[in-house]
């Protein structure tokens, strides 16, 4: 029997939901899940659709969560049920809901400088995720993070403080998985809008963060 994933997009349209949302599809297909997409946060308040999953993707910016759909994703998630996300899609979506914010790891708080040249350095090459990889770098939003410090961290940025003197030398967590009940989280930073996963390393870790997550 194939596993089955939950794709769940929406949001601020600047991060490209849908079309990020698209490029991992293909991947879970690959890899024996049968997926369902759905463009609604109600679909965490489906009992029936929760208990059958396997693993949850979502990418949601700026949202709100209510009561029900919590409920539901808090008792899929620390049942068992792999989460995993990107960006504004995981860690900026419920900016009022501090137990989410527990659960994925993190919230965004700033990324100075917009879009902008930086390196992503990999602090773990000995986990399966990054294994193989290397240091590269990446055009695009630097997250500026609050983090959970029980958080497995796999990479890291570093501000220069050319565009705000109070990040200068932060080593920022990018990357990271953690638990949450018997569930696996996973997180990458990176992902802005879909094109940022031309990049190998970024689309790499993901795709390996997706499967690590799942049940």
């Amino acid at each position: 029997m194939p596993k089955k994933a939950l794709m769940v997009w929406g949001g601020w349209d600047g991060h490209t939901p849908k079309q990020a949302i698209n490029r991992f599809h293909p991947f879970l297909t690959k890899n024996g899940y049968d997926v369902e997409v759905k463009d609604t946060l109600e679909a965490y308040a489906d009992a029936a659709l929760m208990g059958s999953l396997d693993l949850i993707v979502q990418c949601w910016t700026m949202g709100q969560l209510s009561n029900e759909a919590w409920e539901g994703l808090d008792k899929a998630v620390s049942g068992g049920v792999g989460l995993a996300g990107w960006h504004g899609g995981l860690c900026d979506s419920f900016r009022s809901h501090c137990s989410y914010q527990w659960m994925t790891g993190g919230q965004f708080l700033s990324h100075p400088g917009n879009i902008k040249d930086y390196e992503v350095h990999i602090t773990n090459w000995a986990d399966p995720i990054t294994e193989g990889l290397s240091d590269f770098a990446i055009k695009s939003e630097q997250y500026y993070m609050l983090t959970d410090p029980a958080n497995v961290v796999l990479a890291t940025t570093t501000f220069d403080g050319v565009h705000d003197a109070n990040s200068k030398g932060v080593v920022m967590p990018t990357v990271w998985k953690k638990r949450w009940g018997k569930g696996k989280v996973f997180y990458n930073a990176l992902g802005h809008v879909a094109a940022d996963f031309d990049v190998p390393e970024a689309r790499i870790m993901t795709e390996r963060g997706i499967l690590w997550a799942s049940k």
